[in-house]
């Protein structure tokens, strides 16, 4: 006999014109990550006009891996399609997992809006970085 939670992940979900939130309600691990990632990927490919992605976490159990790495998928999918994504009701426990991650910042800052409307034109971004001279070579003189 198996006393181990299900590590059934549920989604629900719900649609307007220009937004969509799912809820999590499970684990978000390796036996559940393709699902959701899949259910994301069709909501974003049949709403071309889409603005918003909600995720609500409250009822978000354990995220493996696999999960942080659909997370991280989903946001370069939202990218990609001008979607901004939204990790709302995050647990404690999420938090945690996304800062000694490193991803917290990623998975939640917002692009700058001139950022957005640039980020499709094709320009380079090397025009503004700045250059750093180099050490010159060889030995170093006191004279």
């Amino acid at each position: 006999m198996n006393n181990l939670p299900s590590s059934h992940l549920r989604l629900t979900a719900v649609d307007t014109e220009t937004t969509v939130r799912i809820d999590l309600h499970g684990d978000l691990d390796y036996d559940n990550a393709d699902a959701f990632l899949e259910t994301v990927t069709g909501r974003l490919a049949a709403r071309p006009g889409l603005r918003d992605l909600h995720l609500g976490c409250a009822g978000l159990g354990c995220v493996d891996s696999m999960g942080l790495s659909t997370l991280l998928m989903i946001r370069r999918r939202t990218d990609e399609a001008g979607v901004l994504l939204h990790l709302e009701e995050r647990t404690p426990e999420l938090n945690r997992l996304l800062t000694i991650t490193g991803s917290l910042e990623y998975l939640t800052a917002f692009p700058d809006r001139a950022e957005r409307e640039t980020s499709g034109s094709g320009d380079s971004r090397a025009d503004t970085e700045e250059a750093i001279p180099a050490r010159p070579t060889g030995p170093d003189s006191s004279a």
